[in-house]
């Protein structure tokens, strides 16, 4: 490993791409400190000390964020405005015909995918800086239990306001830009590696306060339990069926094509974790419309209000988590029926000639693959509920917070990402050495 890690940086052309990816992420984690223009700086640590847990979706806003959204910095909204962009381009290649011909065209258009993605991204970047701006101004972004000092952290002037939209929007488009950089000159996938950096700057603190709240016996727990999970997680992300593939033996001319024999990877985990964002935002809408059903002063409360305050605002509360469990289910297999079209695969083989050995070409092709898609998606998505509830298990036992560093999004992102980047260092040792970092 270590003999790996010398040919590395003695590999002029692989060192400089990491330094170059290393030199970007430190400046992105720099940013990530930098106070917005008109913030009360002040203000705002002392929050962040008082009060711990934001609530709802900014929970997971700002662990994309790296802890920049509750310090409202030049990068508070992190890289989520491009994440969400990213799924609604994706999504809407089945409601667009032009964006699934887009698809088809090859780099030309996936390229103009890109580009929709870029203006879809500033644009929810306006919408989101603002939302959180407001939400600042109105002294809500540390709850509705935060002391008055939290419901002064920006200024209240219209034109101060418009330069704090501005620089959040102009912060997005720097990040976004930032991850195109790696992807283009440094190694690995640019906009992953940033969602790494942000999550995986939150361990240290999140470990501690776990620490803080139990004891050192609670915390040597935690991190035997999480290496567990962890170890679990590679396995399954790792995890594939190969369905085999065989292509006939054609002959053109004076030349025979074909012949070869292959197989169509089914990962076990195709979804990733996007039913996990999905139904983390859904959650958060009974909370949001709670939150504009307050009663006044000398008003009781609404009988709805009231329940739904008990049972789907607590991450610990089991309703919460049965529906947050569900929800994961359903939306992994939402997204994966999506994203894997059968009947394409099944038209694709039949156009140059392969079959699955045993299964006629055309629609039995497509049946099989259906059929077969199911059964790994049904474990998948028990897989992903699991590990979503790992966070929400840890609140109701531990007294952690919802960012529980073992669980979620955040451990399948994190394994994910770091698997990715060291089969790429591999990939591009063994091109130049004939031995990668892997054995």
């Amino acid at each position: 490993m270590f003999s790996a890690i010398g040919r590395i940086f003695k590999t002029p052309d692989l060192r400089r791409k990491i330094l170059f990816t290393l030199g970007i992420v430190a400046i992105f984690r720099l940013g990530s400190f930098v106070p917005a223009p008109f913030v009360n700086f002040d203000s705002v640590q002392a929050c962040l000390v008082a009060q711990q847990d934001a609530s709802g979706l900014y929970q997971m806003i700002n662990m994309f964020s790296g802890g920049a959204l509750l310090q409202l910095s030049v990068f508070a909204l992190g890289i989520m405005p491009y994440i969400t962009a990213s799924i609604i381009v994706q999504l809407l290649r089945v409601v667009i015909p032009h964006f699934e011909t887009l698809h088809k065209e090859g780099q030309t258009g996936q390229a103009k995918l890109t580009q929709y993605t870029r203006y879809l991204t500033i644009a929810l970047a306006v919408l989101q800086s603002t939302t959180l701006i407001t939400v600042a101004r109105s002294g809500m972004l540390f709850g509705s239990q935060a002391s008055d000092a939290c419901r002064n952290l920006v200024s209240q002037e219209w034109w101060t306001i418009l330069i704090m939209i501005i620089t959040l929007t102009a912060g997005t488009g720097l990040i976004m830009w930032f991850g195109e950089l790696i992807t283009e000159r440094g190694i690995g996938n640019g906009m992953s590696l940033l969602i790494f950096v942000s999550i995986a700057a939150q361990f240290p603190s999140a470990l501690w306060s776990i620490k803080v709240q139990n004891s050192w016996e609670v915390f040597f727990l935690v991190i035997a339990v999480g290496l567990v999970v962890v170890a679990a997680v590679v396995f399954v992300e790792q995890s594939q069926r190969r369905v085999p593939v065989q292509y006939a033996k054609r002959v053109v001319g004076r030349r025979s094509y074909g012949g070869s024999s292959t197989y169509i990877p089914i990962k076990v985990n195709m979804a990733g974790v996007i039913p996990v964002i999905f139904a983390s935002a859904i959650l958060y809408l009974p909370m949001l419309i709670a939150q504009f059903n307050q009663p006044g002063i000398n008003e009781e409360p609404k009988p709805w209000v009231v329940w739904i305050e008990n049972n789907l605002v607590q991450g610990d509360d089991p309703l919460y988590m049965l529906v947050f469990f569900l929800l994961t289910v359903g939306f992994t297999f939402f997204y994966v029926q999506i994203t894997f079209n059968p009947e394409e695969v099944a038209d694709n083989m039949k156009k140059y000639g392969g079959f699955i050995p045993g299964i006629r070409a055309g629609r039995p092709t497509a049946e099989y693959l259906n059929y077969v898609l199911n059964r790994i998606t049904s474990a998948g998505s028990l897989y992903l509920g699991l590990i979503a509830l790992i966070p929400l298990i840890a609140l109701a036992f531990f007294n952690a917070n919802q960012n529980f560093p073992f669980g979620g999004a955040s451990i399948l992102i994190i394994v994910g990402v770091g698997l990715e980047t060291v089969k790429q260092i591999d990939a591009q040792l063994q091109q130049r050495h004939y031995e990668g970092l892997l054995k």
